[in-house]
């Protein structure tokens, strides 16, 4: 069947369209859960750690608590990997030709972005509130606030975005099962078979029955 599709994909083997691609609402969210990694890494790995005028080595902006700038960085660096590697799997998703390949590459789209969206979920708490408990005198300058308060707000706008992704790819999960039980359930007619005809006879019909007897 030229229609058939699977998963929000058409038959493998297809032309790659970059714009169709790009305007794909999965592609949008992924690239912005891709920038906001960045922000936030940048952000922390950059700004993040302060010291006092008396003191030599740093320390994390967030309450001086190694964890939280820790948390922010690696958090930050695997979801941009993770990112990049959906992103990647998207661009290659056409071309899977086995559909139950497919089912589980929208599986694991739903299970990872759903437990980003918690991870980011928890590290927005944390890093906010050890920015609320952090103490004046540890950063008399004030050195690096603007990157802390980028951080948690790009944390609590990833929560949405990989939510928001988990939604698309459930979508696409049961528009493809859809899709797939019909054209498992679908059957073609023999074209070989004569079609019996619904016309209702006539008298001719049947007068053009007798002569042939």
């Amino acid at each position: 069947m030229d229609g058939f599709q699977a998963y929000g994909a058409g038959k493998a083997g297809g032309a790659f369209d970059p714009a169709t691609f790009i305007r794909q609402p999965q592609t949008v969210v992924r690239i912005l859960c891709w920038l906001f990694s960045i922000v936030i890494l940048g952000c922390v790995a950059n700004e993040g750690y302060v010291n006092r005028p008396e003191e030599v080595e740093p320390y994390c902006i967030f309450n001086r608590n190694q964890n939280a700038c820790n948390y922010g960085i690696t958090m930050g660096t695997l979801g941009f990997l993770c990112s990049a590697a959906f992103l990647a799997l998207d661009v290659y998703f056409p071309q899977i030709s086995g559909v139950k390949d497919r089912k589980k590459a929208v599986m694991a789209d739903i299970v990872v972005s759903a437990l980003w969206a918690f991870i980011w979920f928890v590290g927005f708490c944390f890093l906010a509130n050890q920015w609320q408990v952090s103490k004046k005198e540890d950063n008399p300058l004030n050195e690096g606030a603007d990157a802390a308060r980028a951080t948690i707000v790009f944390s609590f706008f990833s929560i949405f975005t990989w939510v928001l992704q988990s939604l698309l790819a459930i979508h696409r999960f049961k528009l493809g099962a859809d899709t797939v039980m019909f054209n498992q359930d679908y059957v073609d007619p023999n074209p070989h078979e004569p079609m019996e005809s619904t016309r209702p006879r006539t008298e001719g019909d049947r007068g053009l029955k007798n002569t042939e007897e």
